[in-house]
């Protein structure tokens, strides 16, 4: 079968499109034949291992010393169950699923019945429920760390990104009154999210107009968290989904202010993509697809990416022309 493989952490062009041995599954496991796949910013991270300098270490130990621990790349995937193990019960032959699961660049994937999987939402082709995992489970994550409550005032940093997008319509669904924040040529994408308001920050600093907000979610970690807090209102909260670990001038931060930092990583159970799922059937959320490649041009799809512009997600399709 066909897979994206990287040995080495570098630019696009370290990315190769391998014949690898075709997995097959244990007996609690499925093999899932990908229809679609993404490049996400994850993605981005673990092949070129941009990572701030705060975090350096964990990130070494984490994704790989000198090279990624896992060769084959992409987090998120959506086809159908080709086989299953003799213990598996949740899954048959034909299901349609998505999920996450390292190593999805590839034309089949192998993963126990307990991971992060489940059937796709009816209504939504392969190419747009493969858009949904990453971003949806990582703004879902947040926000309920965040202990989003109706009513309140909702800024998101970076609303026009594929965890932007998702914070911008689960926000709303919760009862919140959003405002986004993004490039000028974005506006209208948020606004159609549902924003209540959206501010371009190429014009307008949101820590100096002196509006004041119950959390404030920096989607891309470009947000400057200490500006940040000033447009916190008492006992606030500041999500950053870009800080796996906190600095210890945010620590300090939220140790001497009634307002707090929550980062970390994200771990959302089975329950929250079916909770997803749900929704985009039910149509409350919906992906925002920017571009989509052919598994023959992931390099081009990296290039894409690491220019840190995308609007939601770039799909990735896998055509099954080999064996």
């Amino acid at each position: 079968m066909k897979a994206v493989v990287c040995t080495k952490y570098g630019p696009p062009e370290v990315l190769q499109l391998k014949e690898v041995e075709k997995p097959a599954p244990k007996d609690n496991e499925m093999l899932v034949k990908v229809y679609a796949t993404s490049v996400t910013a994850m993605d981005h991270r673990i092949r070129s291992f941009t990572v701030p300098l705060s975090y350096w270490l964990l990130a070494r130990i984490t994704l790989g010393l000198r090279k990624p621990k896992n060769a084959v790349m992409g987090t998120e995937f959506a086809g159908e169950v080709e086989s299953v193990g003799g213990d598996v019960k949740l899954f048959k032959k034909g299901d349609e699923v998505f999920g996450t699961r390292r190593g999805a660049n590839a034309e089949y994937i192998c993963l126990p019945e307990d991971g992060m999987v489940a059937l796709k939402p009816a209504n939504v082709a392969y190419e747009k429920a493969v858009a949904v995992p990453f971003g949806g489970l990582t703004a879902l994550y947040f926000l309920r760390k965040g202990n989003i409550q109706k009513g309140q005032r909702v800024l998101i940093y970076g609303a026009s990104g594929s965890v932007g997008t998702f914070a911008v319509q689960l926000a709303k669904y919760f009862g919140a009154e959003v405002t986004g924040v993004c490039s000028t040529t974005n506006l209208e994408l948020v606004k159609s999210l549902g924003a209540d308001k959206v501010i371009d920050y190429t014009k307008e600093d949101f820590t100096k107009n002196g509006e004041t907000y119950d959390v404030i979610f920096d989607a891309v970690g470009k947000g400057s968290s200490s500006a940040g807090m000033k447009s916190l209102k008492k006992e606030g909260i500041y999500l950053n989904v870009a800080a796996p670990v906190l600095s210890v001038r945010m620590r300090w931060a939220s140790m001497t202010s009634s307002k707090r930092i929550i980062g970390g990583i994200a771990t959302p159970k089975t329950e929250d993509l079916i909770f997803l799922k749900e929704l985009v059937e039910a149509e409350k959320i919906k992906p925002v697809i920017d571009r989509s490649y052919p598994l023959e041009q992931i390099v081009e799809a990296h290039r894409y990416v690491d220019k840190g512009h995308k609007k939601g997600n770039v799909v990735i399709t896998v055509g099954h022309n080999s064996k």
